[in-house]
């Protein structure tokens, strides 16, 4: 797995470089933002680990620009404590994020995550509800006739919700799913990509339900979105 670290802090990213080489990842540095998106826009990364604070373009630019591209998973590094820095960065299409600082297991562990879930498996099959079609195979989401394009981590909560649909999925069993992490309080993550599926599913008609304080329900006809 090739993995392309976007930070101004050299002596970080030497050190991450070290110890991700360690656990049999392709590690490749950039420390200035425009030579970063040139990079990210060349392709051949499985995941991007990006910081907000850079010089030349700052990371909220380079995944903007990289969105317009490019589906590639990006880890976005926040600093501690900066609640709006996480939320554009989700707003952008970031995958997930970390405030500094933390530690490198943490890390280690976020991109795992993030890597499990975007392994393509073509074994699973197409799964088709309310005007919504969704292939495993090739990561394509076709709505109403029309493409639609979502992000890795948009993709994996639609997958979950539509081969559910008509039952409610927890918000915490998704936290667990696909950031193997529980869910807090402050965490809205998961939030901001359903409202983002919204968006871009919902032009002719409600398809995700929220149910206060569970969770979310996929739609099974047209009439689902209204009822109870």
């Amino acid at each position: 797995m090739r993995l392309l670290i976007v930070d101004d802090d050299v002596e970080l990213c030497s050190l991450l470089k070290e110890f991700l080489e360690r656990e049999d990842y392709s590690v490749q540095c950039v420390h200035e933002g425009h030579a970063a998106l040139d990079l990210a826009q060349q392709g051949g990364y499985d995941l991007i680990i990006l910081d907000v604070m850079l010089p030349g373009l700052d990371g909220f630019e380079i995944l903007k620009r990289l969105r317009l591209s490019s589906r590639v998973p990006v880890l976005m590094l926040t600093a501690r404590g900066q609640d709006v820095d996480r939320i554009v960065g989700l707003e952008l299409g970031a995958d997930d994020y970390l405030p500094k600082p933390f530690n490198p297991r943490e890390l280690s562990a976020r991109v795992k995550a993030i890597l499990r879930r975007t392994e393509t498996k073509s074994n699973r099959g197409r799964v088709e509800v309310n005007g919504v079609l969704l292939d495993p195979g090739t990561r394509e989401v076709i709505c109403d006739g029309k493409a639609v394009e979502v992000t890795t981590l948009e993709f994996d909560i639609l997958e979950q919700l539509m081969r559910n649909a008509g039952r409610v999925v927890s918000r915490d069993g998704l936290m667990e799913s696909l950031y193997n992490r529980k869910s807090t309080p402050f965490d809205r993550s998961i939030d901001m990509h359903v409202s983002h599926l919204r968006r871009k599913l919902e032009s002719s008609r409600p398809v995700i339900k929220t149910i206060r304080g569970v969770g979310y329900q996929f739609c099974q006809s047209p009439e689902d979105a209204v009822a109870g």
